[in-house]
């Protein structure tokens, strides 16, 4: 009798228990999540892109971002494969055609939709009370951080995401987050695109600037923004640098460490 309600219960629940034990990523915070949860021993495979942490470069690379060898997913074997939104449709349709279980994350645009992603993840791994923990202890940690910000006086800031041409964070973006979250106002456009004149955001006035390096020389870059005299960024010298591989591939536990990077850029009175 005991035999048959665990056979009964094992038939309801195979779905929630299935095992995963091959993953191929096809997105650098898809694979740093992974590791966050303890599951980056498992990826078979991952793009050129997943260089972090450490052990991810030495995973089988299947192609970029954008294209993948789908034969080559293929021959990994894998249980799940996890996609992004810039991943080419076709690769997508074709390994679903032969059975290959895909689960496709879109671009996330805020804090909250990079913490209800690693919250899906470790429902798909079987690591949902591990990336709940996580979640929690990050929400908990940055709402610490934006009640000593809320009440302080907030600078015009602005992301530089791109050089040529001018490229800023927009306000529909995580990175808006950063900024208001690090007590700031983010100056940088609406909309979809982050195309900008040097000529309006120094109209804008800015009071300071932060160069992410994304294919740009950050110091030649801040040598540029010098130029413009009359900002009150390059007056009080508040132009900074910071590191675009954090900007670029957010997951909420790195989120949270460019958050308290913010805060020091912002309002530097708080660690005195």
């Amino acid at each position: 009798m005991i035999t048959i309600i665990i056979l009964i219960f094992l038939s309801c629940n195979i779905n929630s228990f299935a095992i995963i034990n091959r993953i191929v990523s096809l997105g650098p915070i898809i694979t740093e999540e992974l590791y966050i949860l303890g599951s980056g021993e498992k990826i078979v495979g991952n793009t050129i892109y997943c260089q972090k942490p450490e052990p991810a470069k030495y995973k089988e690379k299947v192609g970029t971002i954008i294209e993948q060898d789908v034969e080559k997913i293929i021959s990994l074997k894998p249980d799940i494969v996890f996609a992004t939104s810039l991943t080419n449709p076709n690769s997508i349709e074709k390994l679903k055609y032969l059975k290959i279980k895909v689960v496709r994350f879109s671009y996330a645009k805020s804090f909250d939709e990079l913490c209800s992603q690693l919250l899906d993840l470790g429902k798909y791994i079987g690591k949902e009370e591990l990336a709940k923990n996580i979640v929690n202890d990050i929400r908990k940690k940055v709402k610490n951080i934006r009640n000593k910000t809320k009440k302080l006086k907030k600078p015009k800031v602005v992301v530089q995401v791109g050089s040529n041409p001018l490229w800023l964070a927009i306000k529909e973006s995580y990175i808006n987050d950063l900024i208001e979250f690090a007590g700031g106002i983010n100056i940088g456009p609406s909309g979809k695109s982050g195309l900008y004149s040097r000529e309006k955001l120094v109209k804008q006035d800015p009071d300071i600037i932060i160069i992410c390096e994304m294919g740009i020389k950050g110091e030649e870059e801040k040598k540029e923004w010098q130029k413009y005299k009359s900002m009150s960024a390059i007056k009080h010298n508040r132009i900074y640098i910071i590191d675009s591989y954090k900007i670029g591939s957010t997951t909420p536990v790195s989120f949270l460490e460019v958050l308290n990077e913010f805060v020091k850029i912002l309002h530097p009175e708080l660690e005195q």
